[in-house]
């Protein structure tokens, strides 16, 4: 960046490093003598870069801005350069690293002497076939020009023939100065769109036509002068924004170095997403900054992007005892240094790459051996209606009102749920009122005991408006009869013999009567949210039974061996619940198809997929 008065920034308070860094720097020590982490003087020991798992849903872009102090005319120094490689080779498979971004201004004069310390640095990543991408900042060329500005130091070294080979190089202008790059994480391409100090119209040109020629692909863009301040843009900055990224929705974060301290902005584009655009630059720190990154860890499960700053140099000095301004730069820790930024990545990037729904399944594909009951509901049942048991096997459901309550139904479903459509029941406690299913009159079902193991599998959605004082403790699968008909009782006799129930978590929860035991074996699940598709599974091996939501064990699921269901002949309730013999609460939400085997199967045999 230019240390000229009219473009410094004074340095912002910085919180000391906390607990974490210095445990983190006492394990990187213990590591370094083996790993090849590069304590100040180590030799270039670092072990082969493993590739990055470009299926994981986690993943890590590391970002390094301005480095020009460490390679500075008769003062180079490129140990906390190199520290900073050989930590990202070292934690490449731990944190997942895909990519590196440098954010331009790798040197303070452009000279060819300071790109050679550079470029040999970097060939610690060329070796390993390490994935990376730079670009020129004010320092590293003429301020005054643009990309068309011809050979430069910069571009001897850091040309396109630099990476022509590189598994990651997408490609480069004309004239060399802006490039992109392409790399798979979370099963999908990713872009960096790496560009020069200034674009020219040739530059612009050229960035709209790589865009355009990648259409589905989600893009960072890094370039060296953006965002000047906190929710502030450069006059530059406004030009990027209005010329490029407005009209890209792919672009969906930008990464810049020049100014400090660090800072953060967020617009709203033309397709009225948001793109985050982030200023990070430390070289105003301790030793020029030393180096330090900036680790962006995505997470497309939690949708999340959690940033982290830390100095590898300064963590690979731990050991050796750190100086007073070494231990305030272990690890950045205030909120512009580390923090989270929220993106349903899904969501963010449905405009120009939309995930195809997952279209139904045929009811014939769910009937598998074992199947003892299948009910979906991909139409409207009327009052007096029936739903099929598409098994085959005549457990048909009949429609019961209470206080005049009906079903409705809607094509909302869960998105791995085999048929398209739900039933919706407004249950109510008290008064009582709704409607819900029951098992015809003889009904194998009703009399089934699956001593050899089951699986009860149902989708569920509860509304916002679920309240656990109208609606808790309604049943979405329930077997009528009391507990105490199947003999003597140690608990309450007046339970259902079996239900799975949603508490007033609101969870789920199977409570039942084994054939081996005096009282209801229960499985508790975790709360689970409001407006939100879950699916359940209860499955028993014959001996024990395990509860899963979303394919996944619940803790509280007893070890007391639990074999069967017992019997007293009566009906199973869709969306209803029975306490002493009587109807007592109906459900208050949607329910998607309902799947019983009379067997266990694995979750690979869910009916999610």
């Amino acid at each position: 960046m230019c240390t000229s008065p009219d473009h410094t920034q004074g340095e912002a308070p910085q919180a000391g490093a906390g607990r974490r860094g210095f445990l983190r720097a006492t394990a990187l020590l213990g590591a370094a003598a083996t790993a090849g982490v590069a304590l100040p003087g180590s030799a270039d020991a670092a072990p082969a870069a493993r590739r990055p798992d470009p299926d994981s849903r986690r993943f890590t872009l590391a970002v390094m801005p301005d480095t020009q102090y460490l390679f500075d005319g008769p003062s180079i120094d490129p140990r906390p350069f190199e520290a900073s490689l050989r930590y990202l080779l070292e934690h490449g498979r731990d944190e997942n690293i895909v990519f590196l971004a440098h954010l331009g201004d790798l040197t303070q004069n452009g000279a060819a002497p300071e790109f050679a310390a550079i470029g040999k640095a970097f060939g610690i990543l060329d070796r390993r076939g390490a994935g990376y991408s730079v670009l020129a900042g004010n320092h590293d060329v003429r301020s005054s020009t643009d990309d068309q500005r011809g050979p430069t130091p910069y571009l001897d070294t850091f040309g396109p023939r630099r990476f022509r080979g590189a598994r990651t190089f997408g490609g480069a202008s004309d004239d060399g100065y802006n490039t992109f790059h392409l790399f798979r994480a979370a099963g999908r391409e990713w872009m960096v769109l790496a560009l020069d100090w200034r674009l020219s119209a040739k530059g612009y040109v050229w960035a709209k036509e790589v865009l355009g020629a990648h259409p589905k692909t989600a893009v960072v863009l890094t370039t060296h002068e953006l965002v000047v301040a906190d929710d502030t843009l450069s006059d530059y900055g406004q030009q990027l924004w209005d010329q490029l990224i407005e009209d890209h929705d792919q672009i969906f974060l930008t990464l810049n170095g020049h100014y400090w301290p660090a800072g953060r902005a967020t617009r709203r584009n033309a397709a009225g997403n948001d793109v985050h655009l982030h200023l990070t630059n430390y070289q105003n720190r301790y030793f020029g900054g030393a180096a330090m990154i900036r680790l962006y860890r995505f997470d497309l499960d939690r949708n999340v992007i959690d940033v982290e700053t830390v100095s590898p140099w300064i963590l690979g000095r731990a050991g050796q005892g750190l100086n007073e301004l070494e231990r305030q730069e272990i690890e950045l820790s205030g909120d512009a240094d580390r923090f989270s930024v929220a993106v349903d990545f899904a969501d963010r990037f449905a405009g120009f790459d939309p995930v195809p729904a997952r279209p139904a399944r045929p009811a014939s594909t769910m009937v598998i051996p074992g199947t003892a009951a299948y009910w979906r509901f991909e139409s409207a049942v009327s009052g007096t209606g029936t739903v099929r048991d598409r098994s085959g096997r005549g457990n048909d459901l009949t429609v019961v009102s209470v206080g005049g309550g009906t079903l409705g139904w809607s094509a909302d479903h869960h998105p791995d749920q085999p048929g398209h459509g739900s039933l919706e029941f407004q249950g109510y406690k008290s008064p009582l009122k709704g409607a819900y299913l029951r098992t015809v009159e003889g009904a194998p079902l009703n009399s089934a005991e699956f001593e050899d193991g089951y699986t009860i599998e149902a989708f569920y959605r509860l509304p916002a408006d679920w309240d656990a004082s109208h609606h808790a403790w309604s049943g979405l699968v329930s077997r009528t009869g009391r507990n105490g008909f199947a003999g003597p009782v140690t608990d309450d006799p007046d339970e259902p013999l079996a239900t799975l129930s949603i508490t007033d978590g609101p969870g789920p929860q199977w409570a039942v009567r084994p054939l081996d035991q005096r009282r209801l074996a229960t499985n508790w699940g975790d709360e689970t949210a409001r407006e939100t598709w879950w699916h359940l599974a209860v499955v028993n091996d014959g001996r024990h039974t395990t509860l899963y939501v979303q394919g996944c064990p619940v803790a509280r699921n007893p070890h007391a061996a639990a074999v069967g269901i017992a019997s007293a002949g009566l009906p199973w309730l869709l969306g209803g619940y029975e306490y002493a013999g009587k109807i007592d609460q109906i459900l208050h939400g949607r329910l998607g198809d309902v799947r019983i085997v009379a067997r266990a199967l694995p979750v690979s045999a869910f009916m999610t997929h």
